[in-house]
């Protein structure tokens, strides 16, 4: 399992075929090769994509 790309936790768990959520942080994401990708969950469940520029330094 790999860790989490924004605060490198290893609380990350599974949640679809290369998809994983970080329990620490609370952002999902998903690995594309050597690219990942770094979602925010809305309250009606739907992801948002978030840009570096756009993540929470709270959360690093």
């Amino acid at each position: 399992m790999p860790n989490c790309p924004i605060c490198n936790s290893r609380a990350v768990g599974r949640v679809g075929t290369d998809q994983f959520y970080c329990w620490d942080c609370f952002v999902e994401y998903s690995n594309m090769g050597d690219q990942v990708r770094i979602y925010d969950i809305a309250e009606d469940g739907s992801l948002e994509e978030l840009e570096m520029a756009d993540i929470d330094a709270s959360l690093i």
